[in-house]
């Protein structure tokens, strides 16, 4: 398919195909992967897995089933098996060949609703297979289908969780879910000869007799909480003794298998935290045979950005978990928080993928001698873009496949051989490098300024793709959230700097106080100073860019922010800081710091305002913005989704309030169906809409096109 350079509107961002990380098979020949796409002319979502000749970059549809996911190589030739979700629930495991895409089969289906598969040679004929899917009260693979509707709405709660992120809790559980794939004899020849058959599904959890467990861990837990080995299945879970509302603190679970098809209770080795590292654990990964096992920990529990530790499990039956760059002082003798960690193919070394000043980078580290590792060992292998995903090029090679965007790049692929990463081959980037959107790295610089207390402080860059030199432009200042997260060289179809640059704006993406990837100590400084040493921060970036980029006009600029950079633009609309921007746009912000007690993993606020309410009181309303709302009289639109528990519907309500009784140009604008974030993609092109239709007018610039809103609509002023 042949893509033509366009525009970068929304409609382009967010109907472009979104393919996932590419997974080689045994030879290395060939890639699996997933890729969807969506329409604004048909109103229609297409989902494929597809295929990739690593050699030749062509690539070919294995189906287009939207009910088809979860694709993986089975065994060591060219065979798949991918899942299917079925009008009553049921999931079926499909049999396919990546070369004979019409030849498939179904070699079983389970009664209920399950993801993320993975699979595992136990010995030729054989795969043992793991998969997730929720466990009813008595262990039973829950099925929505079969449920009984109950005669009444109401929900009793006696204990947090009430919700959780977008849905209230349920009595059903996370729970992963094993069995094993067994292939017919080639003979006698019957329709059945040679093809795989899988047994039914074992509750893993519930034979481990792990009363109160869950995996993986809810919202967002998936395939990265748990992996699997011939002889193994080993994951994380909060620890079931302690409230998760409060508490991030977690366990690693090593569970044999001494049968694939087992239902009874089997022998579990448990593996505790080392003492001192008492927060979360996530990216479980087992060596090759099962017999050691690699995953992330944080020390300080109730504090979900704390600095990832790697841990090294050399075996797993004596329980002992060694620290990489272990200090006597406890800190680590590293300052970056890694995100994800794997074997090597020969597991002799570790590969890391880790946020370094604004990269997300991947680094290779021996485990020879790792009780006395230091950063020195490290060997970096990426330099630019953000690494979202590693796999071995093939089963014999040292090479890797990495999957990687950038800000002008939606989705790279290439093969990096680690004695040489200076020199990665791409085998396909599916913009053309940006190209295809009519991007261009040349698009993007990053500067360093001195803020608050000294620091350096990072931001991007994003310039319009037609920029011209002597020519000024309005500043679209973008305040990310978190507030411990950072802006990277990294695509997203959700804030996307490039498509606010194609609006006519020099965009500015600052990582101020709290930012990750720039050492953990940078990380920490927020707590306690929500809008102190941050707001600084921003304030002197606006002087920096008024001061030192000559094509920025910042008489015409414009902030917007979501969740903590949300609470930032009502912060600023109260201070001096807001009396420079034209207009604000906070998307699911804060506008009260005690409404933070109607959130839902409370632990959050906890820390990072050093305390509960009643007992430091000062701290919350110290860097409440609703506090200064007399202040408030820059236009601001409002944006708040009603399925936002972790910010409720009720702060974006307050803020408009006050906005209109106080004579304030602005705008609400709220989905009913979306939660802290946009995803529908009419909903996230009605946002992009609406927010650029508010700012532009205000900077000079045009309307977005075709942006009436009035189709579906309701446009209501009094």
């Amino acid at each position: 398919m042949t893509i033509r350079p366009m525009k970068f509107t929304p409609e382009v961002l967010l109907g472009a195909p979104r393919r996932s990380a590419a997974v080689p098979n045994s030879s290395g020949t060939l890639a699996v992967y997933t890729q969807t796409s969506y329409s604004f002319e048909s109103h229609a979502k297409t989902s494929e897995i597809r295929i990739i000749d690593i050699s030749t970059g062509r690539s070919s549809l294995i189906t287009n089933d939207p009910s088809a996911s979860s694709p993986q190589w089975l065994g060591d030739d060219d065979r798949l098996i991918w899942l299917k979700t079925k009008a009553n629930g049921n999931t079926s495991f499909i049999i396919g060949h990546a070369r004979e895409a019409g030849k498939t089969y179904t070699a079983g289906t389970v009664p209920g609703p399950v993801s993320n598969l993975k699979v595992t040679v136990i010995e030729p004929g054989k795969i043992g297979f793991a998969v997730t899917g929720k466990a009813n009260p008595d262990g039973s693979l829950y099925n929505p289908h079969d449920a009984k509707k109950p005669h009444t709405t109401g929900k009793l709660y006696s204990s947090l969780f009430v919700r959780h992120w977008d849905s209230y809790i349920e009595p059903q559980t996370n729970s992963i879910w094993y069995g094993l794939l067994q292939q017919a004899p080639l003979s006698p020849a019957t329709r059945h000869a040679g093809k795989y058959s899988a047994s039914g599904l074992t509750n893993l959890i519930s034979v481990c007799g792990l009363t109160g467990v869950e995996s993986p861990i809810p919202p967002f837990g998936g395939s990265g909480d748990f992996d699997i080995s011939p002889s193994a299945i080993v994951f994380v879970a909060k620890d079931p003794n302690e409230n998760p509302a409060t508490h991030t603190s977690c366990s690693c679970y090593y569970c044999p298998l001494f049968s694939w098809t087992s239902v009874t209770a089997s022998e579990s080795q448990k593996i505790y935290a080392v003492k001192g590292l008492e927060g979360a654990m996530s990216s479980p990964v087992l060596s090759s045979d099962g017999s050691s096992i690699v995953l992330l920990a944080m020390r300080e529990d109730g504090y979900e950005s704390d600095k990832n530790r790697i841990l090294y499990v050399p075996n797993p039956w004596s329980g002992e978990m060694i620290e990489a760059f272990a200090s006597p002082d406890g800190e680590g003798l590293w300052h970056l928080s890694p995100s994800a960690v794997t074997f090597a193919n020969d597991d002799q070394s570790l590969l890391i993928q880790v946020e370094e000043n604004g990269r997300g980078v991947l680094y290779q580290l021996p485990l020879a001698n790792f009780r006395q590792s230091r950063p020195s060992a490290l060997k970096k292998l990426t330099h630019s873009g953000y690494v979202t995903d590693v796999f071995p090029a093939s089963a014999k090679s040292s090479k890797l496949l990495i999957a990687s965007n950038s800000l002008v790049e939606n989705s790279r692929w290439t093969i990096l051989d680690p004695q040489a990463p200076e020199s990665p081959k791409v085998i396909s980037s599916l913009s053309r490098g940006g190209a295809a959107f009519g991007l261009s790295p040349a698009q993007v610089d990053e500067i360093w300024f001195t803020g608050a207390e000294d620091h350096p402080v990072h931001a991007w860059v994003v310039k319009p793709s037609d920029f011209k030199p002597g020519n000024k432009y309005p500043l679209a200042y973008l305040i990310h959230g978190g507030p411990q997260g950072a802006w990277n060289d990294q695509w997203s179809t959700r804030w996307n700097p490039a498509v606010f640059a194609e609006q006519g704006y020099v965009v500015v993406t600052p990582n101020p106080t709290g930012s990750t990837g720039y050492g953990q100590a940078f990380t920490d400084a927020i707590r306690g100073s929500w809008g102190g040493l941050p707001y600084i921060d921003i304030e002197k970036g606006l002087n920096y860019i008024e001061n030192n980029l000559d094509y920025v006009d910042t008489t015409r600029a414009v902030a917007l922010g979501a969740s903590y950079g949300g609470y930032m633009m009502n912060w600023i609309q109260g201070h001096e800081l807001g009396r420079r921007f034209k207009a604000l746009v906070t998307h699911d912000g804060i506008f009260s710091t005690r409404s933070l007690l109607s959130t839902e993993e409370l632990y959050f606020p906890v820390r990072d305002l050093q305390g509960p309410y009643w007992k430091v009181p000062e701290n919350w309303d110290k860097w409440d913005p609703s506090r200064f709302t007399g202040n408030w009289q820059t236009p601001h639109l409002i944006i708040h989704n009603e399925l936002d528990y972790r910010l409720t519907i009720a702060e974006g309500l307050a803020a408009f309030n006050v906005l209109q009784m106080r004579g304030v140009e602005s705008q609400f604008l709220t989905f009913p169906d979306e939660n802290h974030w946009v995803l529908n993609p009419e909903n996230s092109l009605m946002w992009h809409h609406t927010v650029f239709n508010f700012i532009n007018k205000f900077v000079g610039l045009p309307s977005e096109s075709g942006a009436d809103m009035e189709n579906g609509v309701a446009n209501i002023s009094l």
